[in-house]
């Protein structure tokens, strides 16, 4: 398993993956976006970076997509979109090392926090956000438009 930069190229496996991710997250037709937005966004406007995991064959087999957020309370941070790799690679420490490499990220950028969500329903990404040390914060409610 090998952990890269995605790179053009990678945005129609990228999406294949979200559309599994959709599935998982009991949500497959919110999906809107498209693997030339996200070619887009990834690689000629900048809007957010990539991971994604190949296999020994070289297929891309999980991914993580994040940006550069803001908080008016502790200024730059990095919001990890989505991190998602196929349930048959899920053994031998491939998730936790695409996790850290983004966690590698945020420090690099300066960043004073990272956030992402989880669903309260996911227990295997509950337990392995904690495995990690991850705050998990119930308190706050997300609020949000559709445009």
């Amino acid at each position: 398993m090998n952990i890269r930069q995605a790179q053009p190229g990678d945005e129609a496996a990228i999406h294949r993956l979200i559309c599994e991710l959709a599935l998982y997250e009991k949500a497959p037709d919110e999906v809107i976006n498209t693997a030339d937005q996200l070619r887009t966004d990834l690689f000629a406007d900048n809007v957010c970076g990539a991971f994604v995991v190949e296999n020994d064959e070289q297929k891309i087999v999980g991914f993580a997509l994040f940006y550069l957020s803001y908080s008016t309370w502790k200024g730059r941070c990095l919001y990890l979109e989505d991190f998602y790799i196929q349930p048959e690679f899920h053994r031998g420490g491939i998730g936790s090392e695409l996790f850290l490499r983004v966690v590698e990220t945020a420090r690099e950028w300066g960043v004073k926090r990272m956030d992402w969500q989880v669903l309260d329903w996911n227990e295997p990404a509950i337990a392995f956000y904690r495995k990690h040390g991850a705050i998990l914060d119930g308190e706050w409610i997300n609020g949000r438009f559709f445009f």
